[in-house]
């Protein structure tokens, strides 16, 4: 992952936060915009774009082989001049969030210190919305359902904030990220389903993530963004994947325009469903980032970001 789509990504959840672009609801709007509210923490949740080291252990790979690469070089090469178990060469988005609320770097949920008062980030490689028993769809060897994350989380609770009075007004007072579902399409498009049956389970992704917000609204939380999905038909897994002979699966700037709909479809139930929880519990402020429309803007015009080409600097192809 480069830096251009890790800063525009961390762009998309930043303007959410400090612009204060809410979903509509009466005491959400009424709050109004103010500058960069201080945080106690983030606690984010997420897969592989956002994790900062779950899958190590004091920088070392766990019992999964395959995530060797992320303590190699170039993997962090461009931030911290070494590898931090990140699937970046620099920083994640959740890393430019925090520094931006002056928080230090979120600490993986699974590394050994004694207490997360500032942050703890149970996202990991290859983390999902749904849970998958079947090992063959999985990307990961890891669980990283949405449930087992929230489970996580829970279980940090009392070295965050102790007594569960004590952890609510805290919770009140952080800051929430929810970046979950792509690699729920993914699963099921690169294991032979059409993007017309992987729309049908659109409403159950969706359903899970709104369930997952609820869960974290009923510990405490107030402040929670939501992030929809990427343009992920500009993805080159996808364009390898599923190539195409026929030029209008493309759209003008390359990317599968079949697949990129699906996403679509995706974000704007999200956004519907998102705008409904919002009204349910008009005492928390429930932001949708979009961090599809900040991507397909390296796409548009990748000069602008410092690239020369589209695909390359949207996916470094």
């Amino acid at each position: 992952m480069s830096i251009g789509i890790t800063g525009v990504a961390a762009a998309a959840l930043f303007s959410c936060c400090c612009l204060m672009v809410a979903l509509p609801a009466s005491a959400a709007a009424a709050r109004g915009a103010v500058s960069g509210p201080r945080y106690n923490a983030v606690f984010n949740f997420g897969d592989s774009a956002s994790d900062t080291g779950n899958t190590c252990t004091d920088g070392r790979p766990g019992p999964a082989g395959v995530v060797g690469i992320f303590t190699r070089l170039p993997y962090g090469v461009t931030y911290f001049g070494k590898p931090t178990c990140r699937c970046s060469d620099g920083r994640v988005d959740i890393d430019f969030l925090a520094q931006a609320f002056g928080l230090p770097f979120v600490p993986p949920s699974k590394a050994h210190r004694e207490d997360f008062k500032q942050g703890a980030n149970m996202a990991i490689i290859g983390g999902t919305v749904l849970d998958y028993t079947n090992a063959s769809l999985k990307f990961s060897a890891y669980d990283g359902s949405m449930n087992t994350q929230i489970d996580n989380f829970q279980q940090l609770l009392p070295s965050i904030c102790g007594a569960q009075q004590n952890c609510e007004e805290y919770l009140a007072k952080s800051l929430f990220v929810f970046q979950l579902g792509e690699n729920d399409y993914s699963i099921q498009l690169v294991n032979g389903s059409t993007v017309d049956e992987a729309s049908k389970n659109i409403p159950k992704i969706v359903n899970t993530i709104i369930y997952g917000v609820e869960e974290l609204i009923k510990l405490g939380a107030v402040d929670i963004v939501v992030s929809n999905i990427a343009p992920m038909g500009c993805f080159p897994l996808y364009l390898n994947m599923f190539e195409s002979s026929n030029k209008s699966d493309y759209d003008k700037y390359g990317c599968l325009r079949n697949h990129n709909a699906l996403f679509n479809r995706h974000n704007s139930f999200l956004r519907s469903s998102l705008s409904k929880l919002q009204m349910k519990h008009p005492h928390t402020r429930i932001m949708y980032a979009d961090l599809a429309s900040h991507i397909y803007q390296i796409v548009q015009d990748p000069r602008k970001f410092g690239f020369e080409t589209a695909l390359m600097s949207c996916c470094g192809k």
